[in-house]
């Protein structure tokens, strides 16, 4: 019997989480929210930013709005993920084909990544780059992943996630993070309004 493929492993672990935490917004898609308070009116303008972040703002400018995400065959892969000490990340939706060609492009992330707010809004905080680490390694050999010249981070299996071992480098293109443009985490970004699954 042959081990499974890569390609099947990962997508397996893609439809399991689609189906095990993606349920509620399959069903019922989030309002969209372009603001962390709705009543406050537009977020106010942030500063000039690096290339990396202009990029990924141009790139999913239209993600701010969930459901434009959703139609375009974008699936939930996370519930809201938060740090005890950290902050959060948020919720995560990726693109499978994107998580499985091992390609790297500034402005073709893998997952966006939305903060949860209230009455079911969700809120476009920034995205991730993803790539599987045999896939990239394989492919790549002599290569360090890297998006735009910034060198990805390694995280090893087992993880809280599941999934094998892979590369990842968060952008916080749409909330200012104050530990840094890059980091995994975000004070500022919270999942204490992730409804109930």
């Amino acid at each position: 019997m042959q081990p499974p493929s890569r390609r099947s492993v990962l997508g397996a672990v893609c439809i399991s989480l689609a189906l095990s935490c993606g349920a509620a917004l399959a069903q019922d898609p989030p309002k969209v929210s372009h603001d962390r308070h709705a009543s406050n009116g537009p977020a106010p303008s942030p500063p000039k930013a690096s290339p990396i972040v202009q990029k990924v703002r141009a790139a999913t400018r239209r993600y701010r709005d969930i459901n434009v995400a959703l139609g375009e065959g974008w699936v939930p892969a996370t519930p809201c993920v938060s740090s005890p000490s950290f902050g959060a990340m948020g919720v995560h939706l990726v693109l499978p084909e994107r998580v499985e060609d091992a390609v790297l492009n500034a402005e073709e992330p893998e997952a966006l990544i939305y903060e949860p707010l209230r009455d079911g809004k969700m809120r476009l905080v920034g995205v991730e780059f993803i790539v599987i680490a045999e896939a990239w390694d394989t492919q790549n050999p002599d290569a360090q992943p890297q998006v735009d010249g910034h060198l990805m981070n390694y995280v090893g299996a087992p993880n809280r996630y599941r999934l094998p071992a892979f590369y990842e480098l968060h952008v916080w293109a749409w909330e200012g993070n104050p530990d840094g443009t890059f980091a995994d985490f975000n004070r500022r970004v919270s999942c204490e309004l992730q409804p109930a699954m």
